[in-house]
């Protein structure tokens, strides 16, 4: 089976109190693992108040019908596809969705080098760092 990568950012279109917030984002969360099992996908999710910055690995249709979920998805605005392309293995296959929380002083380190402005940020720099925190962080859910 051939793999393939996916690395995307979007800005966070909920618009509710913390607790609606953290309720959605524990939604995205069930939903995604529910969905990825099904079909191979694996993968870890960051958020902030801001923005969601993601890695998608699997199948290549799976992949992508997968990312053509979260760019109809009414809570993620300006997606920007950042990577999508062949992998050898796989960096989170223990995880159906890995997911590093809200801590915005770890998003914020990829938010200081890169604005998150599209001409700057590389799939690569948001994978790498997505992976550093998954495996570094105890709190993983």
């Amino acid at each position: 089976m051939s793999l393939y990568r996916l690395v995307y950012y979007s800005e966070n279109r909920i618009s509710s109190s913390v607790a609606d917030l953290q309720a959605e984002v524990e939604e995205i969360l069930a939903q995604s693992r529910r969905n990825n099992a099904l079909v191979g996908v694996t993968g870890a999710l960051m958020f902030s108040s801001g923005y969601f910055g993601q890695v998608l690995e699997g199948p290549q249709a799976a992949v992508e019908a997968t990312f053509e979920r979260i760019q109809q998805d009414p809570r993620h605005g300006d997606v920007a596809l950042l990577e999508f392309a062949p992998t050898d293995t796989r960096s989170f296959d223990t995880w159906a969705m890995a997911y590093v929380g809200e801590d915005s002083a770890l998003f914020a380190h990829v938010g200081r080098e890169t604005g998150f402005d599209p001409d700057k940020i590389t799939g690569e720099a948001l994978f790498n760092r997505l992976r550093a925190m998954v495996a570094t962080n105890a709190a993983v859910a």
